[in-house]
């Protein structure tokens, strides 16, 4: 229906980006604000719950692990926001739908709580997700069953590293896509194949395994995209895992392709920067969005015919 000025004259609705992108394709999203937050908030609504799986209590998997190194992961975790680690389910639709062809079959090999492979499935894509803890893919399949009912996302549990070399050697996906764990920031469990419980080096190179098995799942002239970020040592020195990332699909074959930043809400950082500036530390308010592609991206529009869904 036309609009119409106070003359009776009709009114061109002006266009904007976010009526084709949802979010403005720029180098910078941020996940914040009126529309973002309505967005988010009504798929939030469905009933995802992406914190279900993380709880200790009662948990005889947790009873082993080093209650110093726990309790400094949950003060880590309680200085960057109470949902540091819960994906944003706003974020996960724009990037679906930026970098995915239709039907796309999307593999997630560090896929933590039920955000992603919700979001996926509900919006017609087939999500595959590797989890290595029982008790959160428990709760994925439970959540995504109460949701999306026989659209249920597939969610593997055990270790990405020996998951994908088990997987159909012609079993390919269309997108890759996950969150990975920044290091030792959080600490999930004491399970062999952890990354969290690794030191650096270790973690580097399971980091890097994991990342080339996946890649080589991808088919040929498809974008992968992980949401990583820095952070820093028990001495307060950054650990550059934007950087390690970079190298790890580039070493797999893949290009570097889009470097986006996620800015975030300030919410509490102002309160923080008190004392983290004591010792002259910025307080964080952004995560790196790194997109890489498999081949040659103008092909992937030739096939797609450059169609967002």
């Amino acid at each position: 229906m036309n609009e119409f000025d106070i003359f009776g004259n009709p009114v061109k609705k002006k266009y904007k980006l976010t009526d084709t992108f949802i979010a403005n394709p720029f180098s910078i999203i941020k996940s914040y604000g009126g529309d973002w937050n309505k967005r988010k908030n009504k798929w939030l609504s469905l009933g995802i719950k992406s914190e279900l799986g993380r709880s200790t209590k009662g948990n005889n998997q947790y009873q082993s692990l080093d209650r110093k190194r726990m309790s400094e992961s949950v003060k880590k975790i309680s200085e960057i926001g109470k949902t540091a680690s819960i994906f944003d389910p706003a974020l996960c639709e724009v990037l679906y739908h930026w970098f995915c062809p239709n039907d796309s079959n999307i593999l997630d090999c560090f896929a933590g709580g039920s955000v992603r492979g919700i979001v996926a499935n509900y919006l017609g894509y087939k999500y595959t997700g590797i989890e290595l803890r029982q008790e959160q893919v428990l709760a994925n399949i439970e959540q995504g069953k109460n949701i999306l009912h026989d659209n249920c996302p597939e969610w593997i549990c055990g270790d990405s590293n020996k998951v994908l070399d088990k997987m159909n050697i012609e079993q390919k996906f269309d997108f890759l896509f996950s969150c990975p764990p920044y290091y030792n920031l959080e600490i999930y469990s004491d399970e062999s194949g952890d990354l969290s419980n690794m030191d650096y080096e270790e973690f580097d190179n399971a980091y890097e395994s994991i990342i080339r098995k996946s890649c080589e799942k991808l088919k040929n002239n498809r974008f992968a995209c992980f949401v990583v970020g820095n952070c820093r040592d028990k001495e307060g020195f950054m650990k550059d895992l934007v950087g390690l990332t970079i190298k790890a699909f580039e070493k797999s074959g893949l290009r570097f392709y889009n470097d986006i930043i996620l800015e975030q809400v300030i919410a509490s950082g102002a309160m923080r920067a008190k004392n983290t500036m004591k010792h002259r530390k910025v307080v964080k308010i952004h995560q790196n969005i790194l997109v890489f592609c498999k081949g040659n991206p103008k092909i992937y529009s030739d096939e797609t015919k450059g169609e967002l869904i």
